[in-house]
This record gives structure tokens, C-alpha cells and sequence, in this order.
């Protein structure tokens, strides 16, 4: 099991690469469609992406158990929340690499008379489930973290000269009405609280790349499954920059969010 999942590993960076190519295929294929592009050049782009997906799918083979031996460690840890985020994750991630095994086999002639449509439907709902899974962690992580920032500002800013009062009671001691407190209040708040998630995403590089890459790939399953229709140049940018991010978490490995 374990040289097997050594295996998986090895062949998820080409899948990666791969991954980028094809999309910016998609990209590049949409590009050339709106700029008017000669019928002959774009179906050779057409050709050349669907040989790249079924290259992928190919790399995939086997992925299920990668995915559930990261269920089986996932399903130890201490907190709660990452506990149930991550192993219902990769679950899904198994479900999805099965269901993308059975399309590979129909596409290449292994199961005949498959219905490809049905089970890609399914592969990408299950994907979409399992990122919805991951942006629910990263969103987590990131709370977490922005609470333990605001609680180190607090305990290192000097103690106010008027114990027991904040800018909200000074608005509120004021004569003015209620309705026009608020606003100042509320601005002031918004601000610190974009300054301090600016300063924890730059301060943890793995959290802001994994959030990054998971918003792009969301929108592929969205797509694919009808749900929030945006066209192949989105998903093609989308795909692109997520593959890159990919990449670079395999390139720079304590980039990668763990667990």
C-alpha cells in the first residue's frame, strides 16, 4: 500500500503539468474562437486538449487509494472541525477518482456502451463536494487564525486612559442619532477586520495559496454540472492558475497547507 501511494505521488506532479497544459489549451482555444481563428487551428487545439484530459485521467488511475489512506490519517486528528473537513474530503476525492477511472475506461473502449455523460456528471459533483469541504477548512483555519492575531494585538496595545469605554460609547454618549453611530462604528470595524486578514494571509503563505487554488477550482464542477454557467475562458483561467499554484506547493513543498 504504501510503495503504491510512493507511486501515486510521483506521477501527481506530470498529472499537474499536464493539468496546465490542457487548460491553457482551453484558454487559448476560446481566445482564438473569439478572435475569429481559422476552423482547422482551433480543432486541432480541441484535439490536442482532449489527448491531454485523457493523458490525466490515465495519471489518475489508482488515486482512490491515495485519497482514502489520507481519509484513514485524517480521521486522528485532535481538532474537530479539520477532523470532519478533511476525511469526508478526501472520501469524496476517492469518489471522484473512481467514478473519473470508469469514464477513462469508456472513453478508451475498456466498458462498452458506458454512458460517459451520467458518470462525468457524477465525478464532478463529487469533486465539487470536496472542495466545498476544502474552502470550509481553509475558512476555518483562517478564523482561527485571525482570532489568535486579534487577541496578540489586544494583549500588546496599551491600556486605554478611560478603562471600561470604547469608541462605540463615546459615539453612543454623543447626541446624535443611533443610525448615524453605526456607520462610523461599523467602518472602523470593516477596516480592522481587512487589515487583519490581510496580515494573516501574509503571514501564512500555505493558507492564502490553498484558498487561492481551491476558489479557481471551484468554479470548474460549477460549470461542468450547469450550476453557475461562466464559459470556457473563465474555467480555462481558472484551471491555469490553480494547476500553477499546484505546481508550485510540489515545487516549494512547506507551501503546501497541512494537514
Amino acid at each position: 500500500m504504501d510503495s503504491w501511494v510512493r507511486f501515486t505521488a510521483q506521477s501527481q506532479a506530470k498529472e499537474r503539468v499536464i493539468r496546465a497544459a490542457q487548460y491553457a489549451c482551453t484558454l487559448l482555444g476560446y481566445t482564438l474562437q473569439k478572435g475569429g481563428a481559422a476552423a482547422e487551428l482551433r480543432k486541432s487545439i480541441s484535439q490536442l486538449e482532449a489527448h491531454m484530459s485523457l493523458t490525466r485521467k490515465l495519471l489518475r488511475l489508482g488515486n482512490s487509494v491515495e485519497a482514502l489512506e489520507a481519509a484513514k490519517r485524517a480521521i486522528h486528528l485532535s481538532d474537530s472541525v479539520l477532523r470532519l473537513c478533511l476525511t469526508i474530503s478526501h472520501l469524496n476525492r476517492a469518489m471522484y477518482f473512481a467514478c473519473d477511472n470508469v469514464v477513462w475506461a469508456g472513453k478508451t473502449g475498456l466498458i462498452s456502451k458506458l454512458d460517459q455523460h451520467k458518470w462525468s456528471q457524477r465525478s464532478f459533483r463529487y469533486y465539487l463536494f470536496a472542495l466545498i469541504l476544502n474552502l470550509t477548512r481553509d475558512v476555518y483555519e483562517l478564523r482561527l487564525l485571525m482570532e489568535c492575531e486579534a487577541r496578540y494585538r489586544a494583549a500588546k496595545s496599551p491600556p486605554s486612559p478611560y478603562p471600561g469605554t470604547t469608541l462605540a460609547d463615546d459615539h453612543l454618549s454623543s447626541p446624535v442619532p443611533p443610525a448615524t453611530v453605526a456607520l462610523p462604528v461599523m467602518s472602523v470595524w470593516l477596516r480592522r477586520q481587512l487589515h487583519l486578514l490581510v496580515t494573516v494571509l501574509y503571514s501564512n503563505p500555505p493558507l492564502l495559496l490553498d484558498l487561492l487554488k481551491n476558489s479557481c477550482d471551484i468554479f470548474i464542477p460549477l460549470d461542468r454540472l450547469g450550476i453557475y454557467p461562466t464559459g470556457s475562458g473563465f474555467v480555462g483561467a481558472c484551471g491555469l492558475a490553480s494547476s500553477v499554484l499546484s505546481i508550485l506547493t510540489m515545487v516549494h513543498p512547506w507551501l503546501k497547507l497541512k494537514p
